[in-house]
């Protein structure tokens, strides 16, 4: 992680960097896993690239993830970017940590659209999980710190071969 002070007191913290793996392109429909195995075809487009940090585990036992914001970037994309912040949603009760990264950080309306589809995606996570005979709550916890889900994340060891959780 790296983190700046600046001589000015009423001036942020630089937020972290991390390294992404993008998985899923903005605007494409294939909703693949870590493993780059195709979990479900979306009757909606990513609005998102959507992928990984590959050095971190998220709670769920899985790469953190991460969304990059901005132009539309492809599969296996690596990238060291900027995370602004995380939405951290609750998928069948467990937390799943999701960082916003951009080049630029994201305005109050990018944020607020951000959160609009975690909300959403969240309630069709919860219709799929029903369908599959997968409990528990799922539900958009909202915004938090990009180093407070970073925290919550631990090294991905050389043994890892994929979550235990089936997703």
């Amino acid at each position: 992680m790296n983190r700046k002070h600046s001589a000015t007191p009423e001036a942020a913290l630089e937020p972290p960097m991390v390294e992404v793996v993008i998985e899923i392109p903005r605007g494409s429909f294939l909703k693949r896993g870590s493993n780059g195995h195709i979990d479900f075809v979306s009757p909606l487009p990513c609005p998102f690239n959507y992928g990984s940090v590959p050095k971190l585990l998220g709670l769920d036992d899985d790469l953190l993830d991460a969304l990059v914001l901005g132009p539309r970037l492809d599969v296996g994309t690596r990238l060291r970017v900027q995370a602004w912040g995380a939405v951290t949603l609750i998928d069948r009760g467990m937390r799943d940590d999701k960082l916003v990264c951009s080049e630029y950080a994201p305005s109050l309306p990018m944020r607020d659209a951000v959160l609009r589809f975690f909300r959403l995606y969240a309630k069709c996570k919860g219709l799929l999980n029903f369908y599959r005979r997968r409990p528990g709550l799922n539900a958009c916890a909202g915004w938090c710190e990009a180093t407070d889900a970073l925290a919550r994340a631990r090294p991905r060891s050389d043994s890892w071969t994929g979550s235990t959780i089936a997703f």
